[in-house]
């Protein structure tokens, strides 16, 4: 991914500078993409060649003059690229929904439907009495009107009244989250709400055989998108904080793109009307509207996460200070094996990094909306390299593959015959038909059919319905008070997005600790990739994602126990070792098996009576600096990955807290 074919413009880095380890590989992202776009229409011209050594070069010009405005291959990789995102995506899901949003787990999915359709009882009975009161406006109505439209109202009245429309109404439209947006979920299918589980697990299996489908094929028609989309919706629908993240929407939202860009039912990814884009008798063209409005999806993720950061109150990612990169590898959610090599480059580097990142999120993104090929190409590498640099130095669940998806969609078919080797292109790009279509190009037998007038009506409809939904998102990017992930319409197809506003200049852990006696000992409870021990090293995860580790980050920054309740559930689930959200934890450190036991001596019949929550500061260990930091730590030969120092009691503030205790508190919220 970080080199072109020789044929067309050559990014290897093979200076010394760019061999250099002290070079930031940002720098070399942007200088790599900066040569392609500098080099204008020599680099077009070159990018217009193929370097496939198993096809003739006397067919070569053909393949290219005929494919460059084709995405059937962008296409197949596009949605296998989705698919692999969903396939993570329902991992996850199925491994960790029953203890966060299970019938036992920390917030219970059950909860935010007996909310939701508590809202929608009272709005109905709110209309109902609205109807009542407002009789006597039908002689107004008629006075004021004549009575062919009258007539009209009545029966436009009568179809909204009718039992259908009414029941449609009253369980979907007025069922709404907290925000008073429709809640969409399959889970109100469900008779039992006290038995979820299995529709938890059921929703994830079908989520991971729809995406599997699609990543083994590399095609998708309207039922599986759709499909994909209502899962996915009706997951994050009752997620709570565990599915607050701007990443759930930003995969719903390309989802619904996504609707629009396959076949309608067809599996053909080459479809026309011979039945196949392999015959002679050519291919529709992948709607461009689509592809459009996906090119528009990610310049405003990408301006978006730019602008929140300049607009924040945070001055580190100011031009004045630019500093921002000092603290960020130390302080991001979950760091990974490499970060803290990231941490300690030169404070130089780091300067330059914001500098790129500013680049990258705030002029790059208007590449790709550029008509030049040239310059869309640029952009649409710009930002790939982009995601993969921060992919090596974070673990940011699948939000960096997620944004790397519609970057395809700024390759035509020729880019990615020219610069995919024959070995990724089978693997990537590989169906039944795939060769064929690809000799159909190298034989000039290939050409693009006219599309049916339905689907061109379907495209245009869809595109002027982005556009309408993007004014509010376009709006929030030009305001002062930028909002950050955030929505303005009522199904969410259409959101806002940002990234690190601010970043933290400490990194401040939650460390949960439990006994058996007031007196101790206490034993603490370690997450599976959340630093806790401080000799052990941080895992590559990404791009799966633990969502409970995730939040206790969130959790660190985000104040008191007031503003994150679900911490009081989650300490009386590990006072009771509930097994779902146990299953959540590195171990039990009350089971003698356990790892989290720390080599203690655990009996069989003991259990945690009292829980507490304490705040320490996490720092990277140095050696630099060892023996003269502040913060105490041993030497060894195995020194330590983190050292840590206690601040205070998180919660409770005084005291320690017991099961009944913790009852009482959430039964009055």
């Amino acid at each position: 991914m970080y080199a072109f074919s020789t044929s067309a413009v050559s990014l290897r880095t093979s200076t010394p500078a760019a061999r250099s380890s002290s070079s930031s590989p940002v720098a070399i992202a942007i200088a790599s993409s900066l040569v392609l776009l500098a080099s204008g229409p020599a680099a077009a011209a070159a990018a217009r060649s193929i370097d496939v050594v198993s096809y003739p070069a006397k067919l070569l010009p053909p393949l290219v003059q005929s494919s460059s405005s084709t995405y059937h291959l962008a296409r197949i990789l596009f949605l296998r690229a989705l698919a692999a995102v969903y396939v993570s995506a329902f991992s996850v899901a199925k491994n960790q929904n029953r203890g966060l949003i299970g019938d036992a787990g920390i917030t219970p999915a059950r909860d935010v439907l007996d909310r939701s359709e508590g809202r929608g009882a009272a709005r109905s009975a709110a209309r109902g009495r609205a109807r009542l009161e407002g009789g006597g406006d039908e002689g107004l109505r008629r006075g004021r009107r004549g009575c062919g439209r009258l007539l009209a109202m009545r029966c436009w009245h009568g179809f909204l009244e009718s039992a259908p429309v009414s029941a449609c109404r009253d369980k979907f439209w007025f069922r709404t989250d907290a925000m008073g947006r429709p809640l969409i979920s399959l889970l109100w299918l469900a008779r039992d709400r006290s038995r979820l589980n299995p529709w938890l697990d059921g929703l994830a299996d079908v989520g991971l055989v729809l995406s599997l489908t699609v990543l083994v094929t590399g095609c998708a028609n309207v039922p599986i998108m759709l499909g994909l989309w209502l899962v996915q919706r009706s997951l994050m629908s009752v997620g709570g904080a565990f599915y607050g993240y701007g990443w759930e929407p930003q995969l719903a939202e390309l989802t619904f793109h996504a609707m629009f860009l396959v076949p309608i039912l067809s599996m053909d990814p080459f479809l026309g009307p011979g039945g196949g884009g392999g015959a002679a008798t050519g291919a529709y063209p992948v709607p461009m509207l689509v592809i459009l409005a996906i090119r528009f999806y990610l310049f405003k993720i990408m301006l978006g996460a730019g602008l929140i950061k300049l607009k924040s109150s945070d001055p580190k990612w100011k031009l004045g200070n630019m500093s921002a990169m000092d603290y960020f590898y130390e302080t991001q959610p979950v760091p990974n094996p490499f970060t803290r090599f990231f941490h300690f480059n030169p404070k130089p580097w780091h300067r330059f990094e914001v500098l790129s990142n500013h680049f990258v999120e705030l002029a790059a993104p208007f590449l790709l909306l550029l008509p030049l090929r040239s310059w869309r190409l640029t952009g649409g590498v710009i930002q790939i390299m982009f995601q993969l640099i921060l992919i090596a130095s974070g673990n940011l669940s699948f939000l960096n593959w997620l944004t790397i998806v519609p970057a395809i969609c700024c390759f035509d078919d020729a880019f990615l015959i020219n610069n995919l080797p024959p070995l990724v292109q089978r693997l990537a790009l590989g169906t039944p038909a795939t060769q064929s279509y690809i000799q159909t190009l190298i034989s000039g037998d290939f050409s693009l059919v006219q599309t049916p007038i339905t689907r061109t009506f379907v495209s245009i409809a869809f595109f002027l319905l982005m556009v309408k939904l993007n004014i509010s998102v376009v709006r929030n990017l030009l305001s002062r008070k930028q909002v950050m992930n955030g929505s303005f319409d009522k199904l969410r197809l259409c959101n806002t997005y940002g990234a690190f506003g601010t970043v933290a200049e400490q990194r401040e852990e939650l460390i949960i600790e439990s006994a058996n006696d007031i007196k101790g000992p206490w034993r603490e409870y370690h997450f599976k990739v959340k630093p806790g021990d401080v000799r052990r090293r941080p895992r590559w995860i990404s791009p799966y994602h633990y969502r409970l580790d995730w939040q206790m980050w969130i959790a660190a920054q985000s104040g008191g126990v007031e503003r994150s309740p679900w911490l009081m559930s989650l300490l009386l689930k590990l006072l009771r070792q509930e097994k779902d959200v146990i299953d959540l934890m590195e171990g039990d450190p009350w089971k003698p098996a356990s790892h989290a036991s720390g080599g203690v001596d655990v009996k069989e019949d003991e259990s945690p009576q009292y829980i507490r929550i304490e705040k320490y500061i996490y720092k990277f260990y140095d050696p630099k600096t060892d023996g003269s930091s502040h913060i105490r730590h041993v030497k060894d030969s195995n020194p330590p990955y983190w050292v840590r120092q206690r601040v205070g009691r998180y919660f409770p503030r005084q005291g320690i807290m017991t099961a009944a205790m913790l009852e009482e508190l959430l039964s009055k919220r």
